[in-house]
């Protein structure tokens, strides 16, 4: 893989501690591994490190998010790197005025911020954009995680996975760590994979 899988983790000054200047190890491993596959959609992608990776492997990449700060700093990317990505201006709360149909999609760090109400429309549109069979992977972070500073928001193996039933399947949850520019050991977190019936 090229491109992200070289970046390294490097401190915005001020910005997000998500924003790490590289995908995230949990998820680019799943990316070399090959389980993103076809048409993937990047949601909340910010400065579009993910897409970049998918790109990096050779797919159809898209990333969507509100801020366009973040989407021009995300295309800035992609040409400096030479892939080909897109970026879109657009609200996770609203996907399926997208009208597009994808096969998998990837979620670093948005279903935890989002309130209970939030997260059944945001999967609701989630169910609408990917394809039957379409793989949904999500890395949020853990309740597990007990260093200072504690996380703004941090979810629990029981609510992820509640949060996939209708319309869905869990494959799997895993016990990972997000990296992040103020926790040196990282956060711990929660890897799902889930498939959209």
């Amino acid at each position: 893989m090229t491109g992200p899988a070289q970046a390294s983790p490097i401190s915005h000054g001020g910005g997000p501690p998500w924003e790490i200047g590289a995908p995230q190890p949990a998820l680019l491993a799943l990316a070399d591994s090959g389980a993103l596959r076809g048409r993937v959609l990047d949601i909340g992608c910010g400065t579009g490190e993910h897409t970049l990776m998918a790109a990096a492997a050779g797919l159809d990449a898209t990333g969507i998010d509100r801020a366009a700060d973040a989407l021009a700093v995300a295309g800035r990317k992609a040409r400096d790197r030479g892939l080909t990505a897109r970026f879109i201006q657009h609200d996770a709360l609203e996907l399926a005025e997208l009208g597009e149909v994808f096969d998998t999609a990837v979620d670093c760090l948005l279903l935890h911020a989002l309130t209970p109400t939030d997260r059944s429309r945001y999967l609701d549109g989630l169910h609408a954009v990917l394809r039957p069979g379409g793989r949904l992977f999500v890395l949020c972070y853990s309740n597990r995680h007990t260093t200072e500073p504690i996380p703004p928001h941090t979810m629990s193996r029981g609510e992820l996975e509640s949060c996939c039933t209708d319309g869905w399947t869990v494959d799997r949850v895993q016990a990972t760590t997000s990296t992040s520019t103020m926790h040196a050991g990282g956060v711990a977190a929660w890897l799902a994979a889930c498939t959209r019936r």
